[in-house]
Parts: structure tokens; sequence; C-alpha cells
């Protein structure tokens, strides 16, 4: 990338998105002036965002295994059961004996719906943003 010039690398997330110049270059969507991502562009974009949603569930859930697993004493699967349930939105399948795991089971509960939120989002936002994208591009800009 050059130093004072709006062109980026080849590699770049401008390049990807298919724009230059040094505003879009930190821009993590194309703005309405600029036409919408080729489909294989988007599919790439929509890949990365599904891949962050599952990282997010996947590191949650091992988060509510080793809670599950300490607080409670449960065995793995136990853990991973109740752990899925929560974040799935269905509520645990084993009611909490201690004091600790009640609070965790509390606590976790309030993060899964949250996560869960926060997962569907990742996954939703870019398809938004190209249905808007589509309906507020004016090719003459």
């Amino acid at each position: 990338m050059g130093a004072g010039r709006g062109d980026a690398s080849p590699g770049g997330e401008a390049a990807l998105s298919g724009l230059s110049g040094s505003a879009t270059r930190h821009a993590m969507y194309e703005s309405r002036k600029h036409p919408p991502l080729p489909r294989i562009h988007f599919l790439r974009r929509l890949a990365l965002h599904v891949a962050g949603s599952m990282g997010l569930l996947l590191g949650s859930l091992l988060i509510g295994m080793a809670g599950y697993g300490y607080f409670e004493d449960l065995a793995w699967r136990d853990a991973f059961l109740n752990s899925a349930m929560l974040l799935g939105g269905m509520g645990p399948v084993d009611a909490p004996r201690t004091g600790g795991g009640k609070v965790f089971a509390g606590l976790y509960a309030l993060y899964a719906g949250l996560v869960f939120i926060v997962a569907a989002g990742l996954v939703f936002v870019p398809v938004l943003h190209r249905l808007l994208h589509k309906f507020h591009w004016d090719e003459a800009a």
C-alpha cells in the first residue's frame, strides 16, 4: 500500500469489495455511492460472518461446559447438553444443585441469551445490508 496514495493492495479489503481510496480502506461495507459487491465477494463476506458466529457459539459452548463441569460436577456430555440448550434458547436440562452452580447457571443464561441474538445478527447483517444496498444504490451516482 502506498503511503500517501489512495490505492489499496490487491489483497486488501478495498480490493475485495471493488473499492479504492483512503476512505474505503477502513469501511466494513461499501457505501451506497458504490455498486453492490459481486456475488462471489458477497458470499465470501457471508461465509466470514457465519464463521465468526460459529466461533462465538463454540467459545460460548466451551465456557458453559467448563462452568457446568466445575460448579455442578456434570459429565462433559451433560454439561454440553445444558450449555447447548441454553445457547439455543430452550433452557437447562438439569436443575443446578449447588449455590455456585445456581449463580453460574443464572449468569450463563443471561449471557447465552445475548450471544444467541449477537450470533444471529452476525449472520443476518450482510444479507440485510445487501438487500438495503440494492434498494438504495443509484447507478447514476
